[in-house]
């Protein structure tokens, strides 16, 4: 575990407040080697678009073995620090959220994305029990110091999704979640420039902020003091787009032009000749 704890306390290390960890998510082992030759000092992975790759709906719709065999192919693949979007633990319960977290580690991952919603039919509201949440983020990072290895635990709060409160409710969710031990806080949905100076006085950590068209620009979210930026599933939305657009223009005009600005057949095989 020594080489992974090294990349753990590496990754931990790029979360500053004001200079923020941009994080443009990859959701396969070719997205996540195009992000690190943009220059990404690490890759955080999608779990929509994770999911999407393997023929599922998002939302815990596929097992986590699946999941985590997906990540371990992209860590595999590149040699900066891999943090995973885990959904809600892949679990019923905390012993298996601090299962999932140990085959996280062995996939290679040294940072997790844990978020407080719930999912199915039976599910009791749209979001988690603060004191169910907060023991499930314990069994994480208790989990990951047993194992040797600093894991960096982003806690997801939806809140703002979910239409389930604002700033005040997040933030007792954000003193919660760090006292279980969470590292950092993610607020997706909150990007109205008052709302994040807010949430950034508030959370006693690091603030990952999830942007995207509409949000402010880098430069502005980091002065106001956010510490991580990134961009969910908005990557592989727009590589999405791309496909529909050349698929249609094919079929409908039997012409190219969506072809135009793709990357040629070496620049992508080469990508991936190099196996870490």
């Amino acid at each position: 575990m020594t080489q992974r704890s090294d990349l753990a306390s590496a990754f931990r290390a790029l979360h500053i407040p004001g200079t923020p960890l941009v994080l443009p998510n990859a959701w396969d082992a070719v997205s996540a080697r195009l992000v690190e030759e943009a220059g990404a000092a690490a890759v955080a992975t999608t779990s929509a678009g994770l999911v999407w790759a393997l023929g599922a709906a998002d939302g815990e719709r596929v097992g986590r073995d699946a999941a985590l065999a997906a990540v371990a192919r992209i860590a595999n693949t590149v040699s900066v620090p891999v943090t995973a979007d885990i959904e809600s633990g892949y679990a019923e319960d905390a012993e298996g959220v601090a299962d999932t977290v140990r085959a996280v580690l062995d996939a290679g991952a040294v940072g997790v994305n844990i978020e407080d919603a719930r999912y199915g039919a039976g599910a009791d509201g749209p979001l988690r029990d603060v004191a169910e949440q907060a023991e499930r983020i314990t069994a994480v990072r208790e989990a990951a110091d047993a194992a040797g290895v600093p894991l960096f635990v982003n806690a997801r709060i939806d809140t703002f999704l979910c239409g389930d409160g604002g700033v005040d409710p997040t933030l007792e969710r954000a003193a919660a979640y760090r006292a279980a031990g969470a590292d950092g806080i993610l607020v997706p949905g909150a990007v109205d420039p008052g709302t994040v100076k807010e949430l950034v006085t508030g959370v006693d950590g690091p603030l990952n902020v999830m942007a995207g068209p509409g949000a402010p620009p880098v430069a502005e979210l980091a002065a106001l003091g956010v510490a991580r930026i990134s961009v969910g599933s908005g990557i592989a939305q727009a590589a999405h787009a791309v496909v529909r657009r050349a698929a249609r223009e094919l079929l409908d005009r039997g012409t190219y032009g969506g072809l135009a600005d793709a990357l040629g057949y070496g620049e992508v095989n080469t990508l991936l000749t190099r196996v870490r």
